[in-house]
């Protein structure tokens, strides 16, 4: 049975001697994130200890495959899926060869059906708890409550994801970085894909405005890594007493729309250490196959990003919503201006005229959304 987000976070006592999960965050394909952590491997071996490769994707690159020589392969296990073979880590023969150090490229990877465990950080968490050193590398689209903003910024669904939960698993990010100029130039001479693809690249995903929300997006990510890391040491030295920690809600529907509204919830919370609530009253709207599974969609993305999932049965969603934020002493509280279309649209509305008309004493945020 899949272990929940609280399970995985829940063996990962303080007192439990671990692993460290080194994260080596960019923003784009080729901005070198694999080279940095073969680097940083080929150090370390230098320095005495015992490094392998885990998983090292070279997709034909020169240059990372000439690094990744210099360093021990596990061999990779066969996994026949189709009529065809594929290759996937060998977790297995990683713990049974219980190196210091193991290099895992691409935490975002789905394995093949079949194999040990889902997902590669699946993987990555089972050998940091073996007390194994993992250095890992990922970009920052696939973390699970950017990916409607991405989708949003740049056209692009991400289908590889990492829960946010996740993220704080790790024990260090490192921001691999280059300027769009400089990625651009990196793809213009084939560095990156083959010329034939560097064009079409850079008319769609690589272009100067998606690199920039891209490259931001990840800034902010490190930037609140390094801000959660200064306010545990303070904590933990007496450097200042905690206040009273906010309290975000929002109210959601079964519309697809709505994880575009969780996420900036999520996004919201996290710059401010906020603990998230996502609240869906049933008023008897939702009850055909197509609603309830995209319901069932959106409370299991809000549970991935961390949420306190409140489901409720009511004649009146401004009024439950508004019972919840008193009994949860919620501080902010989002809605989403567009979350809904046709009529449902105009029910939508009426719920937040509702609530600000008899809200408690909480900020409130709309948020425009664009349905597709």
């Amino acid at each position: 049975m899949a272990k929940t987000p609280e399970q995985w976070l829940e063996e990962a006592s303080p007192q439990e001697k671990q692993g460290i999960f080194k994260l080596f965050l960019g923003y784009a394909p080729g901005v070198g994130k694999t080279y940095n952590m073969l680097s940083e491997g080929i150090r370390r071996k230098s320095r005495g200890e015992d490094v392998v490769i885990g998983m090292v994707e070279t997709h034909g690159r020169k240059g990372i495959a000439e690094l990744a020589a210099r360093l021990e392969t596990v061999p990779r296990r066969a996994m026949n899926y189709k009529g065809a073979t594929f290759e996937e880590m060998d977790v297995d023969a990683i713990l049974a060869r219980k190196p210091a150090v193991v290099l895992v490229d691409e935490l975002a990877h789905t394995n093949i059906e079949g194999s040990r465990n889902t997902k590669r950080y699946e993987d990555v968490i089972a050998l940091v708890d073996a007390h194994i050193d993992v250095l890992s590398t990922m970009n920052v689209q696939h973390i699970e409550s950017v990916v409607p903003l991405v989708r949003n910024m740049t056209g692009v669904q991400v289908r590889e994801t990492v829960p946010d939960w996740v993220m704080q698993r790790v024990t260090e990010i490192m921001l691999v970085d280059l300027t769009p100029e400089a990625l651009q130039t990196r793809m213009r001479r084939g560095d990156i894909y083959p010329l034939e693809r560097a064009e079409k690249a850079l008319g769609h995903f690589f272009r100067p405005g998606n690199l920039l929300a891209l490259r931001e997006l990840a800034l902010q990510q490190v930037a609140r890594a390094v801000d959660r890391s200064l306010e545990s040491f303070l904590d933990k030295e007496g450097g200042r007493s905690p206040g009273v920690r906010e309290r975000i809600a929002v109210g959601v529907s079964s519309s697809p729309a709505a994880q575009y509204l969780i996420a900036r919830a999520a996004r919201m919370a996290e710059r401010i250490d906020a603990e998230l609530f996502v609240i869906y009253v049933d008023i008897g709207v939702d009850e055909n196959p197509d609603d309830q599974r995209s319901l069932r969609q959106n409370l299991q993305f809000a549970e991935n990003l961390g949420a306190n999932i409140v489901r409720l049965k009511g004649k009146s969603v401004a009024e439950e919503v508004a019972r919840v934020v008193r009994e949860k002493h919620i501080t902010q509280v989002v809605f989403g201006r567009s979350a809904q279309v046709g009529w449902r649209k105009y029910l939508y509305l009426s719920v937040i005229h509702k609530f600000l008309r008899d809200a408690p004493q909480v900020d409130v945020h709309i948020v425009t959304q664009e349905v597709k």
